[in-house]
């Protein structure tokens, strides 16, 4: 396998920079960006290419859901100040993203016990919501 020649990407949007440390996956995957900030809110954003869609032209599905559980994991740390791991994931598909947009996702923690989190997010590109979901997380001790 060779490796592709890094496609170029735009600056992210304002106010967003480049994410580090996600892991193998996540790293090939992207590349991904978050806006730092204090509140309950996390968002994130990557730019879509060529690569990340299917064979029809549109941000394929499983790319949107490892993005959207990416994103989901960074509201429960923020929330939990806990690693964790996805138990469930639920996805609905709204809408569609295209190679050259910018998908934006944003999630929050709505409850914590001590073993299991929730959160709900969304993805979306401009004015439009193209997924929503939601998961469950198991809080890891270390």
């Amino acid at each position: 396998m060779t490796n592709a020649p890094e496609e170029p990407i735009p600056p992210p949007p304002e106010g967003f920079v480049a994410a580090e440390g996600r892991g193998l996956f996540s790293t090939r995957n992207g590349p991904y960006f978050h806006r730092p900030s204090s509140g309950e809110m996390v968002e994130q954003a990557f730019y879509a290419l060529p690569r990340h869609c299917n064979g029809v032209g549109i941000v394929h599905g499983g790319m949107l859901s490892a993005f959207m559980d990416g994103v989901l994991a960074g509201a429960v740390w923020r929330g939990a100040q806990k690693r964790a791991v996805t138990i469930h994931l639920s996805i609905d598909f709204l809408h569609m993203a295209r190679a050259g947009e910018w998908v934006r996702g944003e999630a929050r923690l709505t409850r914590a016990t001590r073993e299991v989190a929730f959160a709900e997010g969304r993805a979306y590109v401009g004015g439009h919501d193209v997924v929503r979901c939601s998961g469950v997380f198991k809080l890891m001790s270390r």
